[in-house]
């Protein structure tokens, strides 16, 4: 199946590069900001570590874009980006220990708990999952408290049980073992796809929509979520660590199912696309004009090479 490419009239480089610039502003400014609000005893070096100067940023494009489909309002936009980022970075500070996968390279450095102690990267967690809440819930009158509050319940939901935790203690419980097709989507599902899907969802909430509208981007936000994770287990047999930033064959080295083991390779490779066109399918099934910039970044996730 041949790959669906972006729109040439839109330039996704540079609507990704306004996006980014005011989101690494505003996660300067949040993340523990050593000059106005420093966090104590070495903790926010930990914490901007984590959060500054790396990874795509691919969740807080999505809830822009999706806020720009909705046409909603770019300042609730902005809290929610930096917060489903920070719930991104620290799962990845937490999986990255040695209680669970154990390694020592993310975002082409060492990891955090490598770089500054395994008992300082869980509080840098901990700091990071808690700030995420507190972006979302401010008290100057900048977002509506029913916003507020419905941001909140989606971000929680997709980082929990229910979502991305679910999905790593599934994870971790697979090691060794071979996976059904539809257990491995279950995992993935809520492992990475919770969240992805959760970012254009709050993207959504920031602005007035249709219930179809609404639905027609869940199913996109799942099919990139699960997309997303096709593509990472096809980039860990594929790309070597200093491409990805992160160590290579780590999935294959500790025995963990992945969509290449069960599907092999080319069937992966066409499953992405697959799923890439029911991203593009429902994009087109909601009805909304200004959906290019989620085309656009369906397309990047799906035929990227980091």
């Amino acid at each position: 199946m041949n790959a669906v490419t972006e729109s040439p009239a839109f330039a996704l480089d540079a609507w990704s590069a306004r996006q980014l610039a005011a989101v690494e502003q505003a996660l300067m400014c949040w993340v523990a900001p050593p000059d106005r609000n420093p966090a104590p005893a070495g903790l926010g070096d930990a914490m901007r570590y984590a959060v500054l100067d790396g990874g795509k940023r691919l969740r807080p494009l999505l809830v822009m874009a999706a806020c720009e489909a909705v046409h909603g309002k770019p300042d609730a936009a902005l809290r929610a980006a930096c917060a489903v980022e920070l719930i991104h970075a620290y799962s990845l500070v937490h999986d990255d220990m040695p209680c669970m996968d154990n390694d020592v390279l993310r975002r082409g450095k060492p990891t955090v708990h490598v770089k500054f102690g395994q008992a300082q990267a869980l509080l840098a967690g901990d700091a990071l999952q808690a700030l995420a809440f507190e972006l979302l819930t401010p008290d100057d009158g900048s977002v509506d408290v029913r916003v507020q509050a419905l941001l909140c319940r989606m971000l929680a939901q997709a980082a929990g049980y229910q979502g991305m935790a679910g999905g790593q203690a599934i994870d971790l419980a697979s090691v060794g073992k071979a996976l059904t097709s539809e257990c491995l989507h279950d995992m993935h599902r809520l492992k990475t796809g919770a969240l992805l899907q959760a970012s254009v969802m709050m993207g959504a909430a920031c602005g007035d929509s249709t219930p179809a509208a609404l639905a027609a981007l869940r199913d996109y936000g799942a099919a990139v979520g699960l997309a997303f994770q096709v593509v990472d287990d096809i980039l860990d047999v594929t790309a070597d660590s200093a491409t990805l930033g992160k160590t290579a064959g780590k999935d294959a080295a500790q025995d963990k199912p992945t969509f290449v083991s069960l599907m092999g390779l080319p069937a992966s490779r066409n499953y992405a696309q697959e799923l890439l066109s029911e991203a593009h399918h429902s994009l087109k099934a909601s009805g909304l004009g200004q959906t290019a910039a989620l085309a656009a970044l369906a397309d990047m996730l799906v035929n990227r090479r980091t």
